[in-house]
């Protein structure tokens, strides 16, 4: 017979919410209770909603502090456990420069995924810029110039000087949000690692937001920074047109945003692009923009420049090198990509279902290095 001191004693389990405090106090990351958000977006009210995009519903809040807060819910259930979650926020959370969304903290709460950043008064620039409601008279060229070089250095940042590299992957107008003055900061930066594969922003974006997708990323999964390049080749010239790139198939020609842009250039008529609102400007400087964007989506990635290299091209009066500029990508089967993006598949390199601008107007592509600007002598 067995006996045992003790009696019939069973070990207490540990309590998972005080192992996840624990955790995220090692990891310095600010945790809110679910009640918390709740309250401070009035029960995640439809009037306090702000914006919606491929990881979920955003919620202005306000916390009993006074902070106003923006509140994402994650639309999706992350493929990581608890401590692999946090440790990919605690990334996120030091991921600090003043062209990025800061990250506040965030709520793991029974099955509940939500994100707390900082909350932008000016909204996103897709709002401001390009929404139905939108007065693009407000942004003169000095703001929309700021916005460009603001988006570009955040963007040099997280290619260049964050460890390990980020590639955004989702560069558009909606995940561009301005403050109080206008200043640009990145939002959803790093967010890609939290999710399956099949939450991913190639479905996501080609259900919405296809004019901003580079043809080799849709097709092939190439993912590198050229891609994050050739995104934000197109939000250039959505900042200076006024016009969506992903709502430019329902124009009167159908033609995309930068199939038309290309065109102008070739015709040597790119200030045709601007918009009509922006009644003064620099004409060389805005034009020079618009070449800057057309070297950010040359069809062949390997050509298009490096983001701190477009930093120095947009930041000062530099000659652009167009012996070297080649034609653009653009998509043509939307939707193959969209069936193909569903059932995982691809298509072979020999049948690009993506175009120059015409077969008459190629250049070379070539993964030579490549001289993208010749600097104006003093």
């Amino acid at each position: 017979m067995n006996w045992c001191c003790f009696g019939n004693f069973r070990k207490k389990k540990d309590d998972p919410q005080k192992e996840i405090t624990g955790f995220s106090s090692e990891k310095n990351i600010k945790l809110f209770s679910y009640n918390e958000l709740r309250s401070a977006t009035d029960n995640f009210h439809r009037d306090n909603k702000i914006g919606r995009g491929g990881f979920g519903t955003v919620y202005k809040g306000t916390l009993r502090s006074g902070q106003e807060v923006a509140v994402k819910v994650l639309a999706a259930e992350s493929r990581q456990g608890i401590r692999e979650f946090l440790t990919e926020i605690d990334v996120i959370t030091n991921v600090k420069h003043p062209h990025l969304v800061e990250l506040l903290g965030c709520c793991i709460q029974d099955n509940n995924r939500i994100l707390v950043y900082e909350y932008l008064q000016n909204s996103s620039l897709d709002h401001a810029l390009l929404g139905p409601y939108s007065d693009p008279s407000k942004l003169d060229w000095s703001i929309r110039r700021l916005i460009c070089i603001g988006v570009a250095r955040g963007l040099a940042f997280l290619h260049e000087e964050v460890e390990p590299h980020i590639v955004h992957r989702d560069i558009k107008a909606s995940n561009i949000l301005l403050d109080q003055n206008y200043n640009p900061k990145i939002g959803d930066f790093g967010l890609a690692k939290l999710f399956p594969d099949n939450i991913t922003h190639i479905s996501t974006r080609v259900a919405g937001t296809t004019g901003y997708l580079a043809p080799e990323y849709a097709w092939h999964g190439q993912l590198t920074k050229k891609a994050d390049m050739y995104s934000f080749g197109i939000l250039i010239l959505e900042i200076i047109s006024a016009k969506s790139s992903s709502r430019s198939l329902l124009s009167e020609d159908g033609k995309l945003l930068l199939e038309r842009a290309w065109q102008l250039y070739q015709e040597d008529r790119l200030k045709e692009l601007v918009d009509s609102d922006l009644e003064e400007y620099p004409e060389e400087e805005v034009i020079r923009y618009m070449k800057v964007a057309l070297f950010c989506t040359q069809a062949s990635a390997t050509r298009r420049p490096g983001m701190l290299q477009v930093v120095e091209m947009l930041s000062r009066p530099i000659r652009l090198n167009e012996k070297e500029l080649t034609p653009p990508g653009f998509i043509n089967d939307y939707n193959s990509i969209r069936n193909n993006a569903k059932m995982g598949i691809g298509t072979s390199s020999t049948n690009y279902p993506f175009k120059t601008s015409s077969s008459t107007d190629t250049a070379p592509f070539t993964s030579n290095s490549v001289s993208f600007t010749e600097v104006i002598p003093r």
